[in-house]
């Protein structure tokens, strides 16, 4: 019985391989997958820097409190709801308007999403370094926003490298809930593959997108420690 399983599986595999259909449908859902993925995190990482930069500056500067606590409001309120429901009020709700791309409501909802956790994580890395930095840079003249962004978040983004990456691995895997507005993402493009067969078939286009999600997640994991040691490697220097 194990290996009639073991031989149905391989030769889904080569259906899949020989089917043009098939590894079409597939390639389209990765394409959409890392689209929505690239796009997010560049929100998410542009919206979360500017988050942490304002709760930060709110630490010394008195005008800053009332922003800062329109942050706070706005990262309890992505960080405490599941962002399955986010994506289907952001869908249906925020922008049901005709015509309006779904691709880009995934996009936006997914960046709102990690522009939450990224924010605490840039604000955890920030408040990490050394205050004696801060004093340093204002001490020779330069201004807040200048030594911030020279000096403090450089050092910073240093600490805060592994997190960010485990938030794109954890975004990578969220965009598998797209399918839930229509898209045909990757992991759609599996259900779409064995829909209609039997479960031994239907089993096999799902382990053919595992190993795409285990092979991008494996790719970032690497990119991640390279970048991780040519930090440590320029600090030696």
């Amino acid at each position: 019985m194990f290996g009639f399983n073991v031989m149905k599986i391989i030769n889904g595999f080569i259906e899949i391989f020989s089917t043009s259909d098939y590894i079409t449908t597939v390639l389209d859902g990765l394409k959409l997958t890392l689209i929505i993925t690239v796009c997010a995190l560049v929100i998410g990482l542009a919206l979360g820097l500017i988050l942490a930069i304002i709760k930060i500056m709110a630490l010394n500067m008195p005008k800053m409190k009332i922003p800062a606590k329109v942050c706070d409001v706005y990262i309890a309120i992505i960080r405490g709801t599941p962002v399955a429901l986010q994506l289907f009020i952001m869908a249906f709700a925020v922008f049901a308007i005709r015509g309006f791309p779904l691709e880009l409501t995934a996009i936006i909802t997914f960046g709102l999403n990690s522009s939450a956790y990224v924010a605490e994580n840039i604000r955890a890395g920030i408040l990490s370094i050394d205050k004696g930095q801060m004093e340093a840079g204002r001490s020779l003249g330069l201004s807040y926003g200048t030594t911030m962004s020279k000096i403090v978040v450089p050092q910073a983004i240093k600490n805060i490298i592994p997190t960010i990456g485990n938030e794109i691995i954890a975004l990578l895997k969220e965009t598998s809930i797209v399918s839930m507005i229509g898209l045909i993402d990757l992991t759609f493009a599996a259900k779409i593959i064995g829909s209609g067969q039997n479960m031994a078939s239907y089993i096999v286009p799902m382990l053919f997108v595992a190993i795409f999600y285990l092979a991008m997640v494996y790719l970032i994991t690497l990119l991640i420690n390279y970048i991780e040691r040519r930090f440590r490697k320029s600090d030696r220097q």
